[in-house]
């Protein structure tokens, strides 16, 4: 009977949906093993050795050589290195920092707040930006705004994010701040000092919004243009809906689902990739950090960095994977 029959599906529905995250959540918590075990073996190929960085032009002897390198756990069996970090990471320890000799957990959370106040500003607007000129170009294909548009956006998703950075130093030269985060003579007040870090937020943040906001752009076009010759857009234009409220109301909506996806799985990865960017303009965040401790190698703060950032590609990607089967009826019923 029918009323039987949806009794029936309706549990083997929801079980669906229980596999599916739980098969999401099993592939995440791999993901992010691998990672653990990448981060630790990868910086150990790095070329140099932090005992001899450490006392590099200062007299040592032989013994305080060995008790450093002690005190620093690099005289263990690799095997017994990799236990003793994976433990610690376990317990929430990312280790103390060779340079400073501070905690690695500490050190990225004073530097976490820069870059997610880099990374969220360039992303915010790269989606209004990429957005609303996808919208346009799309709408207007063939047009000479729909052209000039594309050939920018993809002009500048080839673009490597450093030499763009140094472009924008020499073309701004003296409008902008080109180092760090704060200027030392501001004053101590909260709205001072928010038009200083702004100030200094330009350049950084215009860099990253012309890489980002083109692929959000290309995509929206791409997703609207497969919308367009829909049987529904044609009904309602049949309606006698102006233009406009068809794009608003029933175009641009349908369309929006892969580029909302693309956040997710985008703000992962320019969490990750700051490093050039923060390096060109010495932002003070978990890029820099990075490029610092790669002088040493500082180990504890190379992975500690290495698993925060390839944590957030992992759980971005997660994200977008189940936002996707929300949105989206076709995925919910596969």
């Amino acid at each position: 009977m029918p009323g039987q029959q949806d009794d029936l599906d309706e549990p083997r529905g929801g079980s669906g949906t229980a596999r599916f995250v739980a098969g999401k959540l099993g592939a995440a918590a791999v993901s992010l093993g691998l990672v653990v075990v990448l981060g630790f073996l990868l910086f150990r190929m790095i070329p140099g050795d932090p005992v001899n960085t450490l006392t590099r032009d200062r007299p040592t002897s032989p013994e305080q050589i060995a008790q450093l390198r002690e005190r620093l756990g690099v005289d263990k069996p690799l095997f017994q290195q990799f236990l003793d970090y994976a433990t610690g990471l376990f317990r929430g320890d990312l280790g103390m920092s060779y340079v400073y000799n501070r905690p690695v957990g500490a050190m990225i959370a004073e530097r976490l707040w820069p870059t997610v106040l880099l990374v969220g500003t360039a992303t915010v607007l790269a989606i209004v930006l990429g957005l609303w000129l996808g919208v346009r170009a799309a709408w207007r294909h063939g047009s000479g705004f729909d052209r000039a548009h594309t050939g920018i956006a993809l002009t500048l998703w080839s673009v490597p994010q450093f030499w763009l950075g140094l472009l924008l130093l020499i073309a701004t030269q003296g409008l902008f701040p080109s180092r760090g985060m704060r200027s030392p003579d501001i004053p101590e007040a909260f709205f001072a000092q928010a038009l200083d870090i702004a100030h200094h937020l330009v350049l950084p943040c215009v860099t990253l919004l012309a890489v980002i906001y083109a692929q959000y752009m290309l995509v929206m076009r791409s997703s609207l243009l497969e919308e367009m010759n829909a049987d529904y857009l044609t009904t309602a234009r049949a309606k006698g809906l102006r233009d406009d409220l068809v794009r608003r109301r029933h175009a641009v909506p349908n369309a929006l689902l892969p580029t909302v996806t693309l956040v997710f799985l985008q703000f992962g990865m320019v969490v990750s990739g700051t490093v050039t960017v923060e390096t060109v303009f010495s932002w003070p965040g978990l890029g820099l950090l990075t490029y610092d401790a790669l002088s040493g190698p500082d180990l504890p703060v190379l992975q500690g960095v290495f698993v925060v950032l390839a944590g957030s590609v992992i759980v971005m990607n997660l994200a977008a994977e189940l936002l996707y089967r929300l949105l989206d009826p076709r995925v919910r019923e596969s």
